[in-house]
């Protein structure tokens, strides 16, 4: 690093992640939020900024006085609501840290993040109580805080836990902010622990503001936007797009605990005109899109997709209905914003066909972002759209450790760069396409095998509601791949041997017959991760000795 002549800007003016809400508040005073907490045996709660921030500044006051101090984690356990929204410019805004808790992960990876990162309090949902208890028996906290709609709640509670709702009345809404050192952390996610512990990321306030920018030139928010936050808000800070949508002044829609079908009443209600999500949540909320009586048409609702490739049938099919899909790339590790696939001049003026192919792609890396794909030996590879390497990221907004974990070393480059565990290609143009895991790579007599692929085109098919193909071990080819495979509800009285030749001769048409799956088995459910992925490792684990076997 160099110094040049020094400026005469004030850059000790620190970006703090209560700013934006405190922006929000003044200059967008009157714009609702709205929480849906109807699942959740509450009430749908409307408020502005201003009443929210209002709401914020007491808890604040509130935190303070129960001797909460800066540095100190807070674990949060609910759903998307307004107080998850409010808890995280209420906690960070004294210096604390909110800690997101998934809940849907087991008690043993939450009381080990609870240790790990030495819990000083948590607020939990009145809904979780269960867990959160669980929680309380194994940790000494400080402070546990219950939010509810039903003050009687607590009567039915043993311990000294603090109601949220009175501790909003009990202090005052007046407060003016402290100046935070930027590189402070604000927020903390810890991976799913899907290999090993889950591994904890610390963001600082300067990451998740600059981060908030990047995703406004993603989704380009307005004040006359309405945005839903159906992201869990535990996940990788719920991808942080209701800080952007805070930015901009956009109405703002949280659908707490949800169905499918809740969900797309309350996309359909609340006029949304902007969301994020996984495939995951876009499959079922399209089959509940085809089935309704009057069928809805948004206007131009843009819809990040992340987490997993979004199948192109999907893509399609979705923007029937007025939804048009942004397909992103991301990870815990990187706030999680890396690359957005947004067509450039170029891709415009190519044939529909190739238009499409391009859209398969994960997209071109968002500024402040820095990537290489390299070799094992980390030798960089050309950008040419064919070599394949690790995808390494560097940025504003990546991490560059996990938190207290010897796991760093081995995940993170002496200069800096996060190694990501996915194969990828950069085109000639910039365009990330990412080839698969590199241990869900599949190794079929030394040939490589993408399940993504496998996978994308299976669901295609317009029998098909989800498919996941992985590797098992075989005793000529080292590795063949095997596909599990939902089918929707129209086609699962049909002939299953038919079904499972036709999606042969489907895949045919696309990929060579060495690549093709070996055995197609249909399921009610494929297992999925706690963040919604398919859990690959457990697949193979129960068919590990399918081939070995036969």
């Amino acid at each position: 690093m160099i110094s040049g002549f020094s400026s005469t800007i004030n850059d000790d003016y620190q970006l703090d992640l209560w700013k934006i809400i405190d922006y929000g508040s003044k200059i967008y005073y009157d714009t609702e939020v709205v929480s849906y907490r109807t699942l959740q045996g509450g009430k749908v709660h409307r408020f502005n900024y201003e009443a929210i921030y209002d709401r914020i500044k007491s808890m604040s006051n509130a935190l303070e006085s129960l001797g909460i101090k800066p540095g100190d984690r807070i674990g949060v356990l609910g759903w998307n609501d307004h107080r998850y929204y409010e808890s995280y410019f209420s906690i960070t805004g004294i210096g604390a840290v909110m800690l997101e808790l998934n809940q849907r992960l087991h008690i043993s990876d939450l009381d080990y993040i609870i240790k790990h990162s030495k819990v000083k309090g948590i607020f939990f949902d009145d809904t979780l109580y269960e867990i959160a208890n669980a929680l309380m028996k194994n940790n000494d906290f400080e402070l546990s805080v219950i939010m509810s709609d039903d003050p009687s709640k607590l009567e039915d509670i043993d311990g000294n836990i603090k109601n949220y709702e009175d501790l909003i009345k009990e202090n005052m809404s007046k407060r003016e902010y402290d100046e935070i050192d930027e590189k402070s952390a604000a927020t903390a996610c810890y991976t799913s622990g899907t290999t090993g512990k889950p591994k904890g990321v610390y963001y600082s306030h300067r990451s998740l503001v600059l981060h908030a920018w990047g995703i406004n030139g993603v989704l380009n928010f307005k004040q006359d936007d309405t945005f839903a936050a159906i992201v869990p808000l535990f996940h990788v800070n719920g991808w942080g797009v209701h800080f952007s949508a805070t930015m901009m002044g956009s109405k703002i829609v949280l659908p707490g605990r949800y169905t499918p079908e809740s969900l797309a009443n309350i996309l359909t209600k609340e006029k949304v005109t902007a969301a994020a999500g996984a495939p995951a949540i876009l499959i079922p909320l399209l089959e509940v899109l085809r089935k309704m009586e009057h069928k809805p048409r948004f206007e131009n609702l843009r819809f990040v997709s992340g987490a997993t490739e979004p199948p192109l049938a999907l893509i399609k099919q979705l923007k029937e209905f007025g939804i048009n899909i942004i397909h992103a790339y991301g990870a815990t590790e990187t706030t999680p914003l890396v690359s957005v696939n947004l067509p450039k001049k170029k891709i415009k003026e190519l044939s529909e066909e190739l238009q499409i192919e391009n859209a398969r792609k994960q997209g071109l890396p968002v500024f402040g972002v820095d990537i290489r794909i390299v070799d094992p030996s980390g030798k960089d590879v050309p950008w040419d759209g064919k070599s394949i390497g690790e995808l390494l990221i560097k940025g504003f907004w990546i991490a560059k450790q996990y938190y207290d974990d010897e796991r760093t070393k081995k995940q993170f480059t002496e200069d800096g760069y996060w190694k990501s565990g996915d194969v990828a290609t950069i085109d000639e143009n910039g365009y990330i396409k990412i080839v698969d895991r590199i241990k869900d790579l599949i190794k079929s007599g030394g040939e490589w095998i993408s399940s993504i692929d496998l996978e994308n085109y299976l669901v295609a098919h317009p029998a098909v509601l989800e498919a996941s193909v992985v590797g098992i071990p075989h005793p000529k080819w080292e590795e063949r791949p095997i596909a599990l495979v939902v089918l929707k509800d129209d086609y699962r009285n049909g002939n299953i041997d038919e079904m499972g030749k036709e999606l042969i001769s489907h895949l045919l048409k696309r990929f060579a017959k060495w690549q093709i799956p070996d055995k197609i088995i249909f399921v009610n459910e494929i297992p999925k991760s706690s963040t919604g992925k398919y859990d690959k490792k457990t697949i193979k684990n129960k068919y590990k000795d399918l081939f070995i076997s036969q």
